[in-house]
């Protein structure tokens, strides 16, 4: 992706058919100077304040307000029981209690987990010089994708550009998508759902590219 970089979000591409079949669900991306290493005093601080917000019952109650219970629905909608297969914001909940905190894993990482913690919208984050120059969108795979590094049904939801996959829905990168030591710049994406404010995806996406500045 050799654009210029910008902080304002771009909304993705989403295949007709999903469109119709899921009218709520969308993809916002921006492109943001980054280079992997590890996160500042002042992050992993943040992230320990973060950290205390959890405990048992508040987890157990995070599903009830409306952006968890926004994904936790469509996660039904495509077949998932999210009580097994657990929604970004839960999936972290649930590991800071079995960790006893978040722990910093790196720059670009732990920005993603803040934006997602502070909103509820899952941010994660490709190498820039991956992602092809016309964006990012949601699709369906089909028959063609079968020579593509990715083991998946015709049908299946999927991040993607013009000319590969990228990641599953809800899933991490691909390996030969995410960042690495050779990454200059990211490309941040967000994904919401039908009963997700737009504001709240700009503001995940805002908050996980300050925190990269």
């Amino acid at each position: 992706m050799n654009d210029t970089v910008s902080l304002r979000p771009a909304e993705g591409f989403v295949e007709p058919r999903v469109r119709a079949e899921f009218p709520g669900l969308r993809l916002h991306w921006v492109t943001r100077a980054a280079r992997r290493g590890p996160s500042p005093p002042s992050l992993q601080h943040q992230l320990r304040e973060l950290s205390s917000r959890y405990r048992g019952s508040g987890v157990i109650a995070l599903r009830t307000k409306p952006i968890p219970h926004a994904y936790r629905a469509f996660f039904r909608q495509i077949g998932l029981d999210p009580d097994v297969d657990r929604i970004p914001s839960e999936e972290v909940a649930v590991t800071r209690l079995m960790q006893g905190g978040f722990r910093s894993v790196g720059l670009i990482e732990d920005a993603c987990l803040v934006a997602l913690v502070e909103t509820g919208v899952p941010v994660w984050a490709l190498d820039a010089d991956r992602v092809d120059a016309g964006g990012l969108g949601i699709r369906t795979t089909s028959d063609a994708d079968r020579s593509q590094p990715i083991v998946a049904e015709p049908g299946t939801l999927v991040v993607a550009d013009a000319s590969k996959i990228h990641a599953l829905l809800f899933g991490e990168p691909l390996r030969d998508c995410g960042i690495g030591s050779r990454t200059q710049r990211v490309v941040l994406f967000a994904l919401a759902v039908d009963g997700v404010p737009a504001i709240h995806v700009d503001e995940a996406l805002w908050i996980c590219a300050e925190l990269l500045s």
